[in-house]
């Protein structure tokens, strides 16, 4: 019997949405930051067995939306619950439960909703029964479960519940397919990914990264991509005195992506100014939230 469909992973900024997902599919396709808010995209990718297949989505963060950019992503995290036949509510061990059950109670889902109680590795075992035994009380809670996505402790037993909950049928996706979203895309957000690791403060937040070439050559890939900031002295920070920060990104950009790719690249990157470009629809569509 195959048992197939879709589920979408759920949860505040930083629960470990995107490193969850990544341990699942061992590979990194959801970029991965220590600071909040790194996913803006609903990413999928396919997780298959001998019996199943899943189709998993990684959503951006819940958040109240505070611009254009926020509510096209909160679009996507609706229309993620929409269409899910299991939802995973990820949250955080060491987060307040009472805060995270305000989150998920206004959610209202109608499809078993398995709430992953992650970073393990980083509570004591007192705080875990509490967070087990709270959770499993509350009505939208088909089960709860403890897991570290970091170490990928019982990642395993996660993906066999979520097994038992799918509806029977026939695969979606091919079995070699492991996503259904472009190699140029993740070029994109493995080079943002970096923006988040070598800038601070603002930068990340009003940066975003749209990949305008993408050449397959037979030695190497050559890449173009603009970096689009809000303001002038935002440019300035991301060259660096003398171009040096500028140079820095494209070498570790390029490290990431010639992992990623498994081929060598040529990476040349442009920054160009977009004033307010987060509450302007037309260049929101532009670079790709089109939600």
């Amino acid at each position: 019997m195959m048992r197939s469909g879709f589920v979408n992973i759920l949860g505040k900024p930083n629960a470990g949405k995107s490193t969850l997902l990544n341990a699942l599919v061992g590979e990194k396709l959801a970029i991965v930051s220590s600071k909040v808010q790194t996913t803006r995209h609903r990413i999928r990718a396919f997780l298959n067995g001998p019996d199943y297949q899943i189709v998993f989505s990684d959503t951006p963060g819940i958040i109240e939306p505070q611009y254009k950019l926020h509510e096209k992503m909160m679009r996507a995290v609706k229309s993620s619950m929409e269409d899910a036949d299991v939802c995973l509510l990820i949250a955080d061990l060491r987060d307040d439960l009472t805060l995270l059950d305000e989150l998920f109670s206004p959610l209202k889902l109608h499809v078993p909703c398995i709430v992953v109680l992650n970073k393990s590795d980083m509570v004591k075992p007192p705080k875990i029964q509490e967070a087990v035994d709270f959770f499993s009380a509350k009505s939208y809670c088909k089960k709860a479960i403890v897991i570290s996505a970091a170490k990928k402790i019982n990642t395993d037993e996660l993906v066999k519940l979520i097994v038992s909950y799918l509806p029977e049928g026939d695969p979606f996706f091919g079995e070699e397919d492991l996503t259904d979203m472009p190699t140029k895309f993740f070029a994109g957000e493995l080079i943002r990914e970096k923006i988040f690791e070598l800038f601070d403060q603002e930068i990340p937040y009003q940066t975003t990264v749209m990949v305008q070439g993408f050449e397959e050559k037979n030695t190497l890939i050559k890449i173009t991509a603009d970096i689009i900031v809000q303001r002038e002295s935002q440019k300035a920070i991301l060259l660096g005195q003398g171009g040096l920060m500028i140079k820095k990104l494209g070498t570790e950009s390029r490290i990431s992506l010639e992992s990623f790719l498994g081929r060598k690249i040529f990476l040349q990157l442009y920054i160009k100014v977009r004033a307010n470009w987060r509450n302007n629809d037309l260049y929101l569509k532009e670079y790709g939230y089109a939600q």
